[in-house]
This record gives structure tokens, C-alpha cells and sequence, in this order.
């Protein structure tokens, strides 16, 4: 974890350091001075793709950010409110030096949060971050803006485009859907494109007023999305979150899908097709237990990474492999995109339901949860695990009174002040047990650390 760059960018309460105008600036100069730096071979144009979502805090980060990246000499293009991988792709089509997408995804309207992507659509390199963090320390003044600034929303036209093609429409005319759109940035591009595929849409959270983006709906309030898609009587219903990189499905009973079972039903229809590369997929260390034993099962093998997409998308990267993701519904469909994208995992999840003939419940069916809990407990300051004296082997020992039938996992959040501990086994009392004995002894040796 960088100084200021998380798993994900930048985060924070907008208003408060470092999501602060002179903050924002500087690193919008340094930033940009330093991608065209590391891109004067590959002849890319100096433009930078900028995207928002729908939290009021948006338009002056914008302001304060392309000054920045001006001074650099780089041209801005703003698209407005458009879905995090809209920017991913568009970089790409345009030639782009970069893109940046001003939102904290599924993190509360008071948050912000600023993400970069390199020109191949994925998250910036840890050494470039590293470098960005101290050249922004060390900076004292900047040259006065020469690029340009240009706003063109009709590029998130070409980003639906893209979206639909990737999908047979034949297939899914006239299937019923419910889509969630958290008031955040898909509040738009999601209706439009499953509509413009000729499907009978659903839409919820699509009123955003800038203060209301994931609060109470979107892909970690998924209740009234599942309900709704009950009472249409809806094939599925989908939830993204704010910044629409993440998915949560739900079936026609109302029941919830997470990323993990998007992912293994997705991943062995790819294997049927004979499109899953390597026979493998991609999941993170938070996966559910059944999951990854089911998709072993069934001839699929697993890669396992820590939290975070862009950890995701390298294993998938380095191992030429075609789908990865997270339980919280980044979704990685490596054929269309090198990042995640909660519209295209839909699309996609979607059509291999279909071609099935089955319908979405039968593969909720497919494989049981071993009973889980997560708990972050709040910090004030995040060690290194490995320092807290005895720790590690303390959270293995309590591991190893399992049996073999269960896991820890304990890290810290990479966006929030929390630790997180997921512990998973065949037994629910058990869980319970072992997540009380790890908060302790993480607490105790927490205090001895002081």
C-alpha cells in the first residue's frame, strides 16, 4: 500500500487531504508529466480520457485535477457521468496517453476517490504510483496549463456500442430484466444498453441527486433489487455499485448471486465452450470455500490472488487466462476487457444463462456456501501483519483447530481504516469461534505493539 494510493487510487472524504484542490492539482501535473515520461515510444496522443460518477463532490475534483494535467501539456477530454471501465476502454480506442475516472466506487457519497488507468485500460503499476507519491511530495511549482480542455459525451455512445456487441441480441430479445443502478454512474449506460438489446427493463436507482449514490441500493444493498425482480416476474436482476465495475446478480426466486457464482457458472460454461483458457480461472483469497472446491470438482483450476482487481488482472495477464474476479462482482471477462466491468459481467453471466435453457436459479443450485463471516474491525493504524509480534502464527495455530475444514484470512482494507478477518468452515459455531479468537489475539497483540 502506497502513501496515498489504496488498492484502488486515491480515496478519501472529499474536501479533506489529500482529496484537496492543491493536492489534486499537483498530482494531475506530476502524474501526467510522468506517464508521458514512461509512454515516449509508444506515439500516443497527450489526452487524457476523464470520467465521473454521480457524487456532488465530482465537478470540482474535475476542475482542480485537469489544471493539472494541463500544466503537463496534456489535452483533457471529459465524458462526464460514465461507468469506471467506459474509461478503460475508450483510452484504448482513443490512443490515449491515459484515463481517469473521479469516483470512490461503492463507498458512500461523501467519499471520492481518483483512479488512473495506463493506455492498455489497466490500473497504474505500483513502482509508478511510488514514484507519482514522492515526485508529488517534492514538487513546488508548475508551469502555467497549455493543453486544452474538451467535454464529448457522445464517446460513451461508442462505449454502449462496444457493450452490445459482445453479447448475441437475438438471444436475449424480450428477456426480462431488473437493473439497480446505485443513482451512480450507470444510471444511463445500463439502461440503454440492455434496452437497445431489446430486452423488457427494470430500472432502479436512476435518479441520482449527488448526495445519494449507493445509499441503501447498489451492489452492497442488494434486498430491494432482489424483490423487485420477484414482483416483475424478471428473469434475473443485476446491481452495480457506484462507479458500475462490480455486479451482483439476483435469480427469479429473489435469491442473491455473488461473484463467485457468476464466476464458476460463467467460467464452466466457458470450459463447455471451449473458451476457458487453460481450463482455469481467477479468484481472490475472500472466495467462498464451495466455490473454489466446486469449480475443482468440476475440472476447473484456481488461481488464487489477494484482494484488489488490478491483482486479478495481472494473474490473468501473466497466465494468458480468460476470466477472474472478486465475490463483490469485479468481474474480469478477459476476451473484452482488462478490467472490471459490472455491465459487461451481466451481459455476459446473462447469455450463458440463456443459452442453457435453464433458468438463472438452477445455477444458484449448482454448489452450497461453507458458512463464512467477515469482520472488519476498526483501527486507528495498520502494522504490517508480520510485525505484531507472533501474531501470523497465532491466527495459524487457531486455523489449524479446524481440521482442514475451514480457512482464516486476515489483511487489512486497502480503501478503509479496518482489518478484515474471513473466516469460513463447515460449521457455523466453529466460524463463530475462530472469528472471536483471531479479533483477540489480533487486539492483544495490538496492544503489546504500542
Amino acid at each position: 500500500m502506497g502513501k496515498y494510493f489504496g488498492t484502488d487510487g486515491i480515496r478519501a472524504v472529499a474536501g479533506q487531504f489529500p482529496l484537496v484542490d492543491e493536492f489534486i492539482t499537483k498530482l494531475g501535473y506530476v502524474a501526467l508529466r510522468e506517464l508521458q515520461k514512461s509512454a515516449q515510444a509508444e506515439h500516443l496522443k497527450p489526452q487524457v480520457i476523464i470520467a465521473q460518477d454521480s457524487r456532488i463532490s465530482g465537478p470540482q475534483i474535475l476542475e482542480a485535477l485537469q489544471k493539472g494535467i494541463r500544466a503537463s501539456g496534456a489535452n483533457v477530454i471529459s465524458i462526464g457521468i460514465s461507468p469506471t471501465p467506459s474509461v478503460a476502454y475508450l483510452v484504448k480506442q482513443t490512443g490515449s496517453l491515459c484515463g481517469i475516472v473521479i469516483s470512490a466506487s461503492h463507498n458512500p457519497a461523501e467519499f471520492n476517490g481518483i483512479k488512473f488507468f495506463t493506455n492498455n485500460g489497466t490500473k497504474l503499476p505500483e513502482k509508478l504510483e511510488e514514484i507519482i507519491e514522492t515526485q508529488v511530495d517534492a514538487l513546488t511549482s508548475m508551469p502555467a496549463p497549455t493543453g486544452t480542455f474538451t467535454e464529448d459525451t457522445s464517446l460513451v455512445k461508442k462505449y454502449e456500442q462496444f457493450l452490445m456487441s459482445t453479447v448475441d441480441g437475438n438471444l436475449l430479445k424480450g428477456t426480462k430484466v431488473v437493473l439497480d443502478c446505485a443513482n451512480g454512474a450507470s444510471y444511463q449506460v445500463a439502461a440503454n444498453v440492455f434496452a437497445g438489446l431489446g430486452m423488457q427493463v427494470t430500472v432502479t436507482g436512476a435518479k441520482p441527486n449527488g448526495t445519494n449514490i449507493n445509499k441503501d441500493i447498489g451492489a452492497l444493498h442488494t434486498g430491494f433489487m432482489q424483490r423487485l425482480t420477484v414482483r416483475e416476474k424478471a428473469f434475473a436482476g443485476f446491481s452495480f455499485d457506484g462507479d458500475a465495475d462490480r455486479v451482483i446478480a439476483s435469480d427469479e426466486q429473489g435469491r442473491q448471486l455473488d461473484g463467485d457464482n457468476i464466476i464458476a457458472s460463467s467460467a464452466l460454461c466457458m470450459k463447455k465452450e471451449g473458451t476457458l483458457a487453460h481450463n482455469k480461472a481467477v479468484l481472490t483469497i475472500m472466495a467462498n470455500l464451495g466455490c473454489i472446491n466446486y469449480l475443482k470438482e468440476n475440472g476447473v483450476d484456481v488461481e488464487l490472488t489477494t484482494v484488489g482487481d488490478k491483482y486479478v488482472s495481472e494473474a490473468l495477464e501473466k497466465e494468458n487466462l480468460s476470466i477472474g474476479g472478486e465475490t463483490s462482482g469485479h468481474i474480469i471477462f478477459r476476451q473484452f476487457a482488462n478490467t472490471g466491468d459490472g455491465i459487461l459481467s451481466a451481459l455476459q453471466f446473462l447469455q450463458f444463462v440463456k443459452k442453457s435453457g435453464k433458468p438463472t436459479s438452477w445455477f444458484l443450485d449448482q454448489w452450497q456456501k461453507y458458512p463464512s463471516k467477515l469482520k472488519a474491525v476498526p483501527v486507528t493504524s495498520k502494522p504490517p501483519l508480520e510485525t505484531l509480534d507472533g501474531f501470523l502464527p497465532g491466527v495459524n495455530e487457531i486455523e489449524q483447530t479446524m481440521h482442514g475444514k475451514g480457512r482464516v484470512v486476515v489483511r487489512y482494507s486497502g480503501t478503509e481504516p479496518k482489518l478484515r478477518i474471513l473466516v469460513e468452515g463447515q460449521e457455523e459455531e466453529m466460524v463463530n469461534r475462530v472469528l472471536d479468537e483471531v479479533e483477540k489475539l489480533y487486539q492483544q497483540k495490538m496492544e503489546a505493539h504500542k
